[in-house]
């Protein structure tokens, strides 16, 4: 459902990390922390073709995993302490880093979805043949 009144996006990393529809910049994405909503509640863009899958997973982990080991081997080295300390600290850390970045980092790849055109990918069983034959012609 477009629409010519909307101003699409050419930004998917700021209209994502803000949580807005790709589509209209207006509405919203999410409908809870991380649950995508069915469609914006101002164009009507459907969110159905959207997956981001693990993406945001991987990405908020890898981002927080380097900082908050950091953080932790500091943390022992500094004071010494008993490891059970970190189940207190560096656990926390590490969680709250990765749950502050899973929402800015899914809207980004659900806008650069839209933004890309991505879909599903298939096999081009045609090029797949006409490629066959030609190396069978070469041969």
């Amino acid at each position: 459902m477009k629409n010519a009144q909307y101003t699409p996006t050419d930004n998917p990393m700021l209209t994502g990390t803000l949580g807005r529809c790709p589509q209209c910049q207006q509405g919203h994405i999410f409908k809870g922390y991380l649950q995508l909503a069915e469609r914006c509640e101002v164009c009507g863009l459907d969110y159905s073709f959207a997956d981001p899958a693990d993406g945001p997973a991987f990405f908020a982990m890898t981002i927080a995993a380097v900082p908050a080991l950091a953080f932790g081997v500091w943390f022992q080295m500094a004071f010494e302490l008993p490891l059970w300390v970190h189940v207190f600290t560096t656990v926390p850390l590490t969680i709250l880093s990765c749950m502050a970045l899973l929402r800015p980092l899914k809207g980004w790849l659900v806008c650069s979805q839209y933004f890309h055109k991505a879909e599903e990918g298939s096999i081009d069983h045609a090029w797949h043949s006409e490629a066959a034959a030609k190396k069978a012609d070469q041969a």
